[in-house]
Parts: structure tokens; C-alpha cells; sequence
């Protein structure tokens, strides 16, 4: 018996639900990207694009950069957003959508996301790469799978005595990157260390504007969280996501950040724009 159309959700035209895409229209190599503006500006160094296509947030387009086929993918924002892109991601690889069955033959897709951030340690300078060691879930999303066998239990007990983490919330997750993308991508140019992944922007990454925190003294915390010897380098709404649901899924993933802001220094980049076109052509080269 196939899955049913309740779950495995198709367009008329056969395309899966929300990114709008058949089997034929992506790599087996994707770059994803929060913001849709940027799509463009990783395609525009392609030396083909064979397809385009776009639904809500989502954008896709596929083409080659040095002979290398790659599909570059906005998510929009969010470890919301990051559940739908890549559980259709692995439909459209590891499930015959016409019989609806998954395939015996399963296909392992590499996926890197190319995004930006803030530093929370004062040795990462803005205008700097960091390679996420891991992704550290505070928001919930991956309790929803079972995750246990990818999480590092020794880690998330550390963060949970240091922060003080309230009991009323999640219990924080952690999943480790993909070994065979960082030796790609690693190199003297990039900083790694944790990524903490938030589910919002203002109040989960502490931020006040009229409504109080539950815990006022968190980002304190999390600047300060050390395991044995290993920190929590940016904050931002992606990455444990990508992380958690590819090790379930069998994908190798690995996140990229520009760092356009350091939370410790209290500084900004004076040109963003240029570190994001920076760290695209330092991705693509590694591809």
C-alpha cells in the first residue's frame, strides 16, 4: 500500500506540494539559502540553468557551475520551514511518486546551506566564515521525529546544567554535522563550533521590544557555554534542523554562515553584502 494522499501531498501536475518540483528538476548537490533574493545570486555564476521555478518562499533553480550540477533552494525562515523543504527533498529522490512507495534503491542527497548570522564569541570577527560543528536545537521541531540515536546526550546534559535551561521548555537537542562535507569545506578561513538554532527571532533569541522574557540571563549563558573546550559560535533559525532531519533522512548536510555581526565586539560588517558574495564563491569552489 502506497502512502496516502493525505500525506504524500502532489499538485495536479504531479509536482510535490510546496516547492513545486518533479524528481528531474534538482541535483543530487543543493545549496539552500533563507532569503529568495539570493538564489540569484549563486545562479548567476552558473554557466548553465536548465529550470526554474517558484511557490511562496520557495525557489528553486537548477544548472551547472564547472560541470558540477547544482540546485540552489531558497527555505525561507525557520526550523518550520526547514521540515517541509527537506522531507519533500528527500520525497522527490527516495519515494516513487507514482506508486507512492518508497524506493528500494535509496539516493543520499549532499545539502549546504549558505546563509548569515551573528557571532556570539569574540575571536569570530565579522566578515568571517563559521562552520557549524553541530546544530544545537532549542526550539522542539526534531522531538517530533526520533532523533535519539543522531543526538549527543553528554552535550545536551552540559548545556541544559550551564544555561540553566527551564524544565518547561524542549529539552535541547544536538546533532553533529556531516564528517565527509566539513573535511570538504574546512579550511583556515573558517571558524567552527555549535550553532544554536532558535524558533523565532525577537523573544527565542533574546530579544526585547515590548514583551519580557521567560529567561533574561539565556544569551549570557549560551556566550558562556563551554564543552570541553567547544562553544556555541552564532544563534540563528536553520541549521539543527538541516542537521537533525538529513542524518535521519541519510543526507550529509553542512551549514555555512557569513558572519555579518558579532554580538561580543558589539560590531556590524561595513559591507555584508560583499562577506555573503564571498562566502557563495568559497561554497561553489568547494562543490
Amino acid at each position: 500500500m502506497g502512502i496516502k494522499d493525505s500525506e504524500l501531498i502532489l499538485n495536479p501536475d504531479g509536482s510535490i506540494y510546496h516547492l513545486n518540483l518533479k524528481p528531474e528538476n534538482i541535483a543530487n548537490t543543493i545549496i539552500c539559502v533563507g532569503d529568495q533574493n539570493r538564489v540569484e545570486k549563486i545562479t548567476k555564476h552558473f554557466d548553465t540553468i536548465e529550470f526554474k521555478t517558484q511557490k511562496r518562499e520557495f525557489k528553486t533553480q537548477t544548472g551547472t557551475y564547472k560541470d558540477k550540477r547544482i540546485t540552489v533552494i531558497s527555505t525561507g525562515i525557520g526550523p518550520d520551514n526547514i521540515d517541509i523543504v527537506l522531507n519533500e527533498l528527500d520525497a522527490l529522490v527516495n519515494i516513487d511518486l507514482k506508486t507512492r512507495k518508497p524506493k528500494e534503491k535509496l539516493t543520499s542527497l549532499d545539502i549546504i546551506r549558505v546563509g548569515t548570522s551573528g557571532a556570539l564569541q569574540s575571536n569570530i570577527p565579522v566578515d568571517s566564515f563559521v562552520l557549524s560543528s553541530h546544530g544545537l536545537d532549542i526550539n522542539g521541531m526534531l522531538h517530533a521525529y526520533q532523533i535519539a540515536p543522531f543526538s549527543d546526550s553528554k552535550i545536551e546534559n552540559a548545556f541544559i546544567e550551564q544555561t540553566n535551561w527551564s524544565p518547561l521548555k524542549a529539552r535541547p537537542i544536538i546533532v553533529k554535522n556531516s564528517n565527509k562535507l566539513e573535511k570538504q569545506f574546512k579550511s583556515e578561513q573558517t571558524h567552527s563550533g555549535i550553532t544554536a538554532t532558535a524558533g523565532g527571532f525577537y523573544g527565542p533569541q533574546g530579544r526585547v521590544l515590548r514583551l519580557p522574557l521567560q529567561d533574561e540571563s539565556l544569551n549570557n549563558n549560551m556566550d558562556a557555554f563551554n564543552f570541553e573546550g567547544t562553544y556555541i559560535s552564532n544563534f540563528e533559525m536553520e541549521t539543527s534542523a538541516i542537521y537533525g532531519l538529513s542524518k535521519l533522512l541519510g543526507h550529509h548536510a553542512l551549514s555555512l554562515n557569513a558572519v555579518i555581526a558579532n554580538r561580543a565586539n558589539g560590531t556590524f560588517s561595513q559591507n555584508p553584502s560583499k562577506i555573503i558574495e564571498d562566502l557563495i564563491i568559497y561554497t561553489l569552489e568547494r562543490i
